[in-house]
């Protein structure tokens, strides 16, 4: 492994740029894996990351030492545990780190059997945790607005606990020219809508528009053609968030669809 001591080698700065800086990430197509488990998915479903980075505590962890050596063939580097500390958001003694070119989008089709639309999520914590739901609901293909926090920010990709490398991921997508196009049914969450989820048909072809935190769906999106469903809350809480709201809706749509 290559050692670096000092916040002025060029690689470390890099580092730094890419753990700290979104427009530094999309301007270089590369990304930061942090933690043993992320990685490992993304060896699963991607292959070999780039580059390996470890604490000089997280070198001596058995799961990492295994990992190194079935990666000696990629660039490693070894830092102390202050640098390590300053480009990740866990530990520095259980930490490693993966460098990755971020994987391009595929072409986007209008038929798509099972999708999700996500309108302006914002938070990195709830969009990670809605792509892990939608991994783990089936669907195929996920597209977000210009509006939605960067899908590969290293907050996402930890909430997202590897559905990222599970999905087709479209960015900065124009939902309102998609869902016009779009050739199955789209439902829409509203908190106001008079028919539940629980009430709606959710086979076939389908698209689930999921709105912003707090403002919802866009006025624009709700002019396209589709059903407006709300989740009951027989309780006293007036909304629930993003994410659980996506993840009841998602499997609901798996209930439906179990014997088929």
């Amino acid at each position: 492994m290559k050692r670096i001591t000092s916040r002025t080698n060029p690689f470390y700065k890099t580092l730094l740029k890419l753990a700290h800086s979104s427009r530094e990430r999309r301007k270089s197509n590369l990304t930061l894996l942090d933690g043993v488990h992320l990685i490992a998915a993304y060896r699963e479903q991607m292959g070999a990351p780039q580059s390996l980075i470890v604490s000089d505590s997280g070198a001596e962890y058995s799961e990492i030492k295994l990992m190194l050596d079935e990666a000696r063939s990629l660039d490693a580097f070894v830092l102390p545990d202050a640098l390590f500390a300053e480009i990740s958001a866990l530990t520095p003694d259980v930490g490693i780190l993966a460098l990755i070119p971020t994987p391009s989008p595929v072409a986007l089709k209008h038929n798509l059997d099972f999708c999700i639309l996500l309108d302006g999520i914002q938070d990195p914590g709830n969009l990670g945790s809605i792509l892990r739901s939608a991994a783990a609901a089936g669907v195929g293909d996920v597209l977000l607005s210009k509006q939605c926090a960067f899908v590969w920010s290293p907050r996402v990709l930890r909430a997202g606990m590897g559905a990222h490398f599970m999905l087709k991921l479209h960015e900065r997508v124009d939902l309102l020219d998609y869902a016009v196009r779009y050739e199955g049914k789209i439902i829409a969450t509203c908190a106001d809508a008079k028919r539940t989820i629980f009430d709606s048909d959710l086979t076939g072809k389908l698209a689930l528009l999921v709105g912003n935190e707090g403002a919802g769906i866009s006025d624009e999106l709700l002019q396209v053609p589709s059903e407006r469903v709300a989740i009951p809350m027989p309780g006293k809480t007036e909304s629930l968030n993003a994410a659980a709201a996506a993840a009841i809706c998602l499997f609901e749509r798996v209930r439906q669809t179990r014997n088929q």
